[in-house]
């Protein structure tokens, strides 16, 4: 490799962790996939800049933004990219290249995005309508995603989880893109909302639009990935929780109640109901 010369290709190769121990940073813990670090791009207590060790790849959860080696260099110190592979440039010996990167393989569901619109077709709209959705609530938080699947192709609104995957529901079905992982909305508090599905999260933004504009939100888009938000938790002053009531959602609320002094839950406030979203189908329908 000619030093003089960094690549990006090149540059993209250097360790993350390696870098940022250079620039005075360290992470406060390591696993097996991810190491995690007080971010380097803003003041925080409680780490949430996260570094994949598989991919090299970094991703700072309270700014909701991530990226690459360069992408690091030039958040941090402000530089355009040539600036990046200079500063890179100047040390590389120093740092240690990732060896080629081994794909991270989740289980792929067998769906490829073809197109992401604003939603408009008359069958989506009236899928939101029967769940009682608002057309401004759903067109802001949701897309129009068409997919193929087993060689035919489909659509459905769609809400994108924080890596660039999708859930994606319709009258019929109820599918994802991969990578499956929760969704984040970042709104800058010190506020946050759990809810369990994507019909969870609209409906409580119908419900009560003020709490949602004024909180950061995660849809857990599956249980499964409590495990992974936990990172965060500690981040926030307070934590308000919208599981549904059914033995699995009250079995997680009840372990986060027991872990964190700061989570309340909520679910009280839809109690005759298994979710959100039946409360707000069937409070609609009284009132008609």
């Amino acid at each position: 490799m000619n030093l003089n010369n960094l690549s990006c290709k090149s540059a993209r190769n250097i360790c993350l962790v390696k870098i940022l121990a250079k620039l005075g940073h360290f992470p406060t813990r390591t696993t097996e996939k991810e190491a995690w670090f007080l971010s380097p791009l803003r003041s925080e207590t409680q780490a949430s800049f996260s570094v994949s060790l598989i991919k090299n790849l970094w991703f700072d959860f309270g700014l909701g933004k991530g990226g690459n080696t360069i992408d690091l260099i030039m958040a941090i110190k402000s530089c355009s990219v040539r600036e990046a592979l200079e500063f890179l440039n100047e040390d590389v010996n120093t740092f240690s290249f990732s060896p080629p990167i081994k794909k991270f393989r989740q289980k792929d569901t067998g769906l490829s995005i073809i197109d992401v619109q604003l939603i408009n077709l008359e069958a989506l709209l009236h899928y939101l309508k029967c769940r009682n959705i608002p057309l401004n609530i759903g067109r802001k938080y949701c897309r129009q995603v068409w997919y193929r699947s087993k060689g035919k192709q489909f659509f459905a609104i769609g809400l994108q989880n924080h890596k660039g995957g999708w859930e994606l529901r319709n009258k019929y079905f109820k599918n994802s893109s991969s990578p499956k992982t929760y969704s984040f909305i970042k709104n800058d508090s010190r506020q946050l909302v759990i809810t369990e599905g994507m019909f969870d999260f609209l409906s409580l933004a119908a419900m009560d639009k003020s709490l949602v504009q004024n909180s950061d939100c995660i849809i857990l888009n599956s249980l499964a990935f409590i495990k992974r938000i936990e990172i965060l938790i500690p981040v926030y002053d307070r934590v308000l929780l919208y599981l549904d009531n059914d033995p699995a959602g009250k079995k997680a609320t009840a372990s986060l109640l027991n872990q964190y002094e700061h989570i309340t839950d909520h679910s009280d406030s839809y109690k005759d109901y298994v979710d959100l979203n039946e409360k707000l189908k069937n409070e609609k329908a009284w009132k008609k």
